[in-house]
Order: structure tokens, then sequence, then C-alpha cells
């Protein structure tokens, strides 16, 4: 005669079954050498600042757009080199790094046109500064990086997004060494690539385990840059996969992970996870 199992083991044997999510790849603050020093990340990096958001400026009409995506939330900010505007800024001139949208925010002039949107814009060391190639304003402040190293920077191959006056680009960081001579206007690499050609990065799988708010930008069929955050933790690959899927770019570049943040004025959203490097900031021409 079969007799049942114990009560207290079939409670064992289900919470065994039980998984749990994917953490987040471990991110790398790296000096110029290629050293490195882990900075936190996961769900609590994840997580947006519980300070108020800014009262939304009115004067701007947003281009940002809420979609969502093989089911994960996403921002899509849109820039057009027809339209409008694209900066690079890191602090005030001969000071350290903003750290911030806040602190941009306070220091921005009074003449300067408004903020359509601004974003976190690459990976940088401790105190904010970039670890790879970086222009700001036709003044290169760090060269390109094309060294071997840990963390999601150095896992080849990465990028540089860049360009001028209406025309923006994002290459591969070997193709913009050997192809590109003339100095942009604004310039910053990070990485890895999320697309090459169309296809996701040889270590990106479709929907891996690794999960944290993450952002990116692309350039679209029509020249367009997107500039999207993750609303959610999510996979690098759905990232990616957005960008080839909706927005239909052959290359695409990611900016990083955890500290992701947007500033959307016209919404009055001003995110805040934790301190920021670069900052790119889209205008209206």
């Amino acid at each position: 005669m079969k007799r049942g199992l114990p009560l207290a083991l079939l409670f064992a044997l289900a919470a065994c079954g039980s998984q749990q999510e994917g953490e987040p790849v471990e991110r790398m603050a790296i000096g110029p050498n290629g050293g490195g020093k882990a900075l936190p990340t996961g769900k609590d990096k994840a997580k947006a600042s519980d300070a108020p958001s800014p009262t939304p400026t009115g004067s701007v009409a947003s281009v940002c757009k809420r979609v969502t995506f093989d089911g994960a939330k996403l921002t899509d900010c849109i820039a057009d080199p027809a339209k409008h505007r694209i900066a690079l800024v890191l602090g005030p001139r001969d000071g350290a790094p903003y750290r911030g949208f806040a602190q941009l925010a306070a220091k921005r002039s009074d003449d300067a046109p408004p903020v359509l949107f601004a974003m976190n814009a690459g990976m940088f060391g401790g105190e904010g500064k970039p670890i790879g190639y970086y222009v700001q304003g036709g003044n290169r402040l760090k060269e390109l990086n094309r060294n071997d190293g840990p963390g999601n920077f150095h896992m080849q191959p990465n990028g540089v997004f860049y360009g001028g006056k209406g025309d923006w680009h994002i290459r591969t960081s070997n193709d913009f060494y050997h192809s590109v001579a003339d100095r942009p206007d604004f310039g910053t690499q990070s990485g890895p690539m999320l697309l090459i050609r169309g296809k996701l990065h040889p270590e990106i799988t479709e929907d891996g385990p690794s999960r944290t708010v993450r952002n990116g930008v692309g350039i679209d069929p029509q020249g367009r840059a997107h500039f999207v955050i993750s609303d959610e933790a999510i996979s690098f690959g759905k990232l990616a996969r957005y960008y080839r899927d909706v927005v239909k770019a052959q290359e695409a570049l990611y900016l990083d992970g955890g500290v992701s943040a947007l500033w959307d004025p016209a919404t009055g959203r001003m995110d805040s996870r934790g301190p920021l490097g670069p900052i790119v900031v889209v205008s209206e021409k």
C-alpha cells in the first residue's frame, strides 16, 4: 500500500522548484589602464529614485514615447537631425562632472535652448569622467580606448556614437579608428555594441538572465537617433531586439545599466538612480 509524502517534505520540494530571476552583470568603473573597481548593481540600482519629480515645463512637447515590447515597458526618445541638436555635456568648463540632471539644470544658462530630453551617455570611472573616447563641442577630452579589460565596456566589439550638424553615426570602435579621420562635434564611446549590421552582438543572447534598467542609442533608416531606456529591469537581448525589430537600426550601442536615467522636462520626469558621467542633451535647433 502506497503512502503519501509527508506534508513538510512536499513544501520543501516545491520550494526547490522555484527559480530566482538572474542578477545583473557586474558593472565596472574602469581606469585608463584597464584596471577596474566593481560598482553596485542589481535590483536596488534598477529602482527609480523616490525624490519628487520636477514640475512639467509645458513649453515644449515631449519627443519621448512610452512603448511596450515583448512584455517590457520602455521609453523611446527620438532626436531628428532635421529639427534637433545633440550635445554632450560633462560639467561646467574646467569643473567637476555634474553627476546628475538637477545639477545640469541648475547651471544651464538662461539663454540656452530648452532641453527636449537628456540621458546618460556612456560609461565612466569613479569621478564621473569618461573611460572611453569623448568629444564635447569639438574638443576631445579622452582618446579612443582600445584596451582589453573586464566589464561591459570591454565586451568587444564596443562602439562610438558620434556626429555633427544633422549627421549622426554609430560605428564599432575598430571601424571608427580606421575610418573616421575628422574630429566630430560630439562623440562618446561605450559598450558593448547591441547591434552590428543588423545582428545582435555575438555575446548577447535573445533574452539572457541578466536583468537591470538599461539604455542605449540606435539610428533608424531615416537617420534619427533613438535613445531608449527601459522602465523596468530587462536583458541585453531584449533591448537589442527592440532596436532590431522596431527601430530597424543596423547599429545600436549600449550606454549603461543600473544608473540609466532620463530627464524629460515636458513630462516632469527626472530620474536619479545614482551619480552619472557623460550626459547627452537634445534641444531644438
